[in-house]
C-alpha cells in the first residue's frame, strides 16, 4: 500500500503562511473561542492546510497546557507546516500586533486616562467587562460541570479564592491532584461518558496535512530533539533574566516582572480569566505596580484589542515600569520620553516571559503529540482543573462587581454610595450577552458610549 508523501515547507509557501499569521494577529478578536473558530474556518474549511481530526488533536493538546491555547494552536500548526521557524513566526505574529497596540494605548491611558470623556468611556467598558467575566463563567461551567465532584471543586475554588484568599497556584494544583486521584480510583466521578461523536470531518477534499499523512520528518519524536528544545528554551530564559539582574538588579521592577510572569506562565490553566486573579494578587496587592481600578481598565483594553486576553500583561508591564521611571525622573526635561521608553520595555519584558514557555511547550511536546493520543492520566486532572477554574472566574466576577458598585470602597455608608447606574449597565450588558447573544465587541462599544453619556450627564 502506498503511503501519502508527508508535506514539507514547500507544500504551503512560507510567504503565504506568514501573510495569514499576520492577518490572524490583526483579526483575532473574541477571545480564544473566536480565535480558534477563525483558524478552523481558514485552515480546515477554506485553505485545507490541515484536516479536522489533526486540528482537533492539536487543540486538545493545547487545552492541556498552561498558557493561551489559541496562540499555542497557531504555533503548533505553524510548526507542523514549516518546522521550528514556522512555529515561532506563527506564534509571534499572533501576539505582535496586540503588543504594539497595547503599548500605544497604555501610553495614551497614562496621559489622558483622567480626562472626563476618556474616564466616561472606561466607566462604561468596566461594566461590560464584568458582564463578560460572568458570561465566561456560565459558558465554561455549562460545558464542564457534569458531575457532583466537579461542582464541588468549582464551589470550593470560589470560596478558597474569594473568601479564604488562598493563592491561585495552590487552588489549581490541588484540583489537579484531586482529578488525578479520581481518574485512578473513580473515573466516572470526573469524566462522565462522552456523547457519541461523528467519525470524521466529512470533507470531500483532502487536506494537505490529512488524517492519513504521516508526520513530517521534523515532527517525529527524538530524545535529542527534545533536549535541544528544552536546552534552548532554558538558555533563553537564563540569558534574559541574567541580563535584567545585571543591568537593573534583583529588586528592580522589570526584574521582578520577569520572575513573576515566568511563574504565571506555568500555571495559567484555563485561559486568561483563570489567571487574572493571580496576576491581580501580585500586580495590585503585592508589588503595587498598578491600582485595582487600573487593572480593570487594562482588562477593558485587552477585551477591545486583538490577540489573547492574557496580553493584559503588556498593560501591567507598561504601567509598572512607567511608574518606576516617573518616580525616578520627576519633572526633569525629557521625562515623558523616558517614561514611555521604560514603560514600553516593561511591556516587552512581561510579554516575553509570559509567552516563552508556550513556544517551548509546543516545540518540545509537539512530536510526542503527533505520536500518541491523550490518556486518562492527562484528561482527568484537566477536567478537575477546569472545574476549579469556573470557581476562580466566579471570584474574579465578584471582585469586578464589588469594584463597580463601590468605586470609592466599602468603608462607611456603603449602601448609600452604590453606583446603581453602573450596576444597571452591567445587568444590561449581561442580558445582551446571555439572552440576545450579542458579540463582545458590540457590547463593549455600546457600554462605552453609555458610560460616556452617564458621565457627561452627571449620573456616572
Amino acid at each position: 500500500m502506498t503511503v501519502a508523501a508527508s508535506p514539507d515547507a514547500s507544500t504551503v509557501p512560507f510567504g503565504e503562511a506568514l501573510r495569514f499569521w499576520l492577518k490572524l494577529g490583526f483579526i483575532s478578536f473574541g477571545g480564544p473561542a473566536g480565535q480558534i473558530a477563525v483558524m478552523h474556518r481558514e485552515l480546515v474549511e477554506q485553505r485545507r492546510w490541515i484536516s479536522e481530526r489533526r486540528f482537533l488533536h492539536a487543540l486538545n493538546y493545547c487545552m492541556l497546557l498552561p498558557g493561551p491555547e489559541a496562540q499555542q494552536l497557531a504555533t503548533y500548526i505553524g510548526w507542523l507546516l514549516h518546522r521550528t521557524h514556522g512555529g515561532i513566526a506563527a506564534g509571534a505574529l499572533f501576539v505582535l500586533p496586540s503588543l504594539v497596540l497595547l503599548i500605544a494605548l497604555s501610553a495614551v491611558y497614562l496621559l489622558y486616562g483622567q480626562v472626563p470623556w476618556v474616564a466616561g468611556l472606561f466607566h462604561g467598558i468596566k461594566a461590560a467587562v464584568a458582564a463578560i467575566v460572568l458570561h465566561a463563567m456560565l459558558r465554561i461551567g455549562g460545558k464542564t460541570l457534569k458531575t457532583p465532584l466537579l461542582w464541588a471543586l468549582a464551589l470550593f475554588s470560589f470560596i478558597a479564592i474569594a473568601g479564604l484568599k488562598w493563592p491561585f497556584p495552590v487552588v489549581v494544583l490541588g484540583a489537579g491532584v484531586v482529578g488525578w486521584l479520581a481518574g485512578r480510583l473513580a473515573p466516572d466521578r470526573v469524566l462522565p461518558p462522552a456523547p457519541a461523536q461523528h467519525a470524521g470531518g466529512g470533507a470531500a477534499t483532502t487536506a494537505l496535512l490529512d488524517d492519513h499523512v504521516p508526520p513530517p520528518p521534523h515532527a517525529r519524536f527524538s530524545r535529542a530533539g527534545l533536549a535541544r528544545v528544552l536546552g534552548a528554551g532554558a538558555l533563553l530564559w537564563v540569558l534574559t533574566m541574567a541580563a535584567l539582574i545585571v543591568w537593573q538588579g534583583w529588586p528592580a521592577t522589570q526584574t521582578q516582572m520577569g520572575w513573576f510572569f515566568s511563574k504565571a506562565a506555568l500555571i495559567t490553566f484555563g485561559g486568561a480569566y483563570a489567571v487574572l486573579p493571580y496576576v491581580h494578587q501580585a500586580a495590585v496587592e503585592q508589588h503595587q505596580w498598578l491600582t485595582a481600578a487600573q487593572m480593570m481598565d487594562g482588562l477593558a483594553l485587552g477585551e477591545t484589542t486583538p490577540g489573547p486576553l492574557i496580553m493584559i500583561v503588556a498593560f501591567v508591564g507598561y504601567l509598572g515600569a512607567a511608574g518606576e521611571a516617573a518616580r525616578a525622573c520627576g519633572d526633569a526635561a525629557g521625562c515623558g520620553a523616558a517614561v514611555f521608553a521604560w514603560g514600553a520595555l516593561g511591556a516587552v519584558v512581561a510579554t516575553w516571559f509570559t509567552f516563552l514557555p508556550s513556544f517551548v511547550f509546543i516545540l518540545a511536546g509537539g512530536p510526542l503529540v503527533e505520536s500518541t493520543h491523550g490518556k486518562l492520566a492527562f484528561t482527568a486532572p484537566l477536567a478537575a482543573i477546569t472545574a476549579a477554574v469556573v470557581g476562580v472566574i466566579g471570584s474574579l466576577g465578584l471582585f469586578f462587581l464589588v469594584h463597580i458598585a463601590w468605586p470609592q470602597g466599602l468603608a462607611g455608608g456603603a449602601l448609600a454610595r452604590v453606583d446603581w447606574a453602573a450596576l444597571g449597565l452591567t445587568a444590561l450588558a449581561a442580558f445582551a450577552l446571555l439572552r440576545l447573544k450579542w458579540g463582545v465587541i458590540p457590547v463593549i462599544a455600546l457600554c462605552a458610549l453609555a458610560g460616556l453619556a452617564l458621565r457627561l450627564s452627571g449620573w456616572g
